[in-house]
């Protein structure tokens, strides 16, 4: 197998659409997804995995029902298996997901749910 770098800002460039995780390459188990952000998501859980959310540019908030944590670029939170949060951005965001395959990004079906295992 070739091995090939992936260029972060040549993917992001290839969609303009928020809340839907594009998965750009595996490992074991587990996608690196690329999401943008804008406004507000639905409040949500996973109940079998943790999710990590790196910002690549921007600025965004995960609120936790017990207070929130604010990301900018460069920074990145875990999110534990099983607790309830809600990510936003004021302004368009650029995130790094890194969570097992078949994650859905909602949690559940719902309104918001995006097309899961959508490559670019």
């Amino acid at each position: 197998m070739k091995q090939t770098k992936i260029s972060i800002a040549k993917k992001l460039s290839k969609f303009s659409e928020h809340w839907s995780p594009k998965v750009i390459a595996e490992m074991n188990d587990y996608q690196f997804k690329l999401a943008k952000f804008k406004d507000e998501f639905t409040w949500h859980k996973h109940d079998d995995t943790d999710e990590v959310f790196l910002v690549i540019e921007g600025d965004m908030t995960i609120e936790f029902k017990d207070g929130q944590v604010e990301l900018t670029s460069g920074e990145m939170c875990v999110v534990p298996k099983g607790v309830l949060h809600k990510p936003s951005a004021k302004n368009e965001c650029s995130v790094m997901l890194i969570e097992p395959r078949g994650v859905i990004n909602t949690g559940e079906e719902g309104e918001l749910t995006a097309p899961n295992d959508v490559w670019i």
